[in-house]
């Protein structure tokens, strides 16, 4: 059994995708990040860096209990190896969805999440920021629309590569981005809402998260934090 420690966020869908995809038996521990919920003791023994999602593995491998993971791209990447399922075994099959899961780690996901934040949530429209993140989202929106031209997914077979950028292309609204410009990304993004899967994900997130996550008072929880303390 894993325990997935989550919240309604583009990282935390990437999770349950692939859990639904799998089909791997998990329970849904729900940390409220508009709470503070992050931060408590027993969530820090497993996230150190105070964000979801993470994992507790009852069952893993090597027999010798439970396992914790933290980081998005680090779970897909254990499941993947656990279940041996959406990560080819070959090198270079294996190779080519690591450097998309770590493209989107590192530039989609970080990127997005600064034109949402700017966009839609900053106390002061700040021009320079907006069109810098827009502009860089919509850069990579075309690395993704050329590398989808004459594939069906990102590295060959649907992958975790896949499963890690779909949500963050999700609220392509709120980020200023019009999928008709980008026909490969626009086609792509339809194969994988359709999929059964990934609806079951999306429905779960609507049960657990039935408020909206930032609001007023949990902003200096979500944007307003420095070092934190113990």
């Amino acid at each position: 059994m894993i325990d997935l420690y989550y919240w309604t966020t583009p990282n935390g869908h990437k999770i349950t995708i692939f859990l639904e995809e799998a089909g791997l038996p998990y329970s849904i521990k729900p940390v409220d990040i508009s709470k503070g919920e992050q931060f408590t003791p027993e969530f820090l023994k497993i996230s150190p860096n105070n964000r979801i999602p993470a994992m507790v593995d009852n069952d893993p491998v090597d027999g010798k209990g439970p396992l914790s993971v933290f980081e998005s791209g680090a779970i897909l990447q254990y499941l993947a190896e656990k279940t041996g399922k959406f990560l080819p075994a070959d090198v270079r099959g294996r190779s080519e969805v690591m450097q998309w899961l770590f493209w989107q780690m590192g530039g989609l996901g970080p990127m997005a999440g600064q034109n949402g934040h700017f966009n839609n949530y900053a106390p002061e429209k700040i021009p320079y920021a907006i069109e810098r993140y827009v502009k860089e989202t919509e850069r990579l929106y075309g690395v993704l629309d050329e590398r989808l031209e004459a594939r069906d997914f990102i590295a060959g077979d649907y992958s975790i590569a896949d499963m890690a950028c779909y949500p963050w292309i999700v609220p392509h609204e709120r980020h200023k981005q019009k999928l008709d410009e980008f026909p490969n990304l626009k086609r792509w993004f339809s194969t994988i809402e359709q999929r059964p899967a990934v609806q079951r994900a999306y429905d779960l997130a609507k049960k657990i998260n039935t408020q909206p996550t930032v609001n007023q008072d949990s902003k200096s929880i979500l944007f307003g934090q420095g070092r934190r303390r113990a």
